[in-house]
């Protein structure tokens, strides 16, 4: 019990810590896009990478939410 309650907590960091380092680069890439001159398909193709780290955290999350459920069943 104790070992699934680790891995779960794991899989719980790693999901936060993709959110924060994808909204940080994000964030990031926005400010130094226009000042680089980059033009504006690598804006989309930046906003495109970081929905999909938000969407594979999403879907990670939504695991370990159902895997807690039936552990508490």
């Amino acid at each position: 019990m104790a070992e699934s309650e680790a891995h779960l907590a794991r899989q719980g960091r790693i999901a936060a810590l993709v959110i924060a380092w994808s909204m940080l680069i994000w964030l990031a890439a926005q400010w130094v896009g226009p000042r680089l001159g980059l033009p504006g398909r690598y804006a989309l193709l930046i906003d495109f990478a970081a929905l999909a780290a938000l969407f594979w955290a999403l879907v990670v999350t939504f695991q370990i939410w159902r895997k807690r459920q039936q552990t508490t069943r």
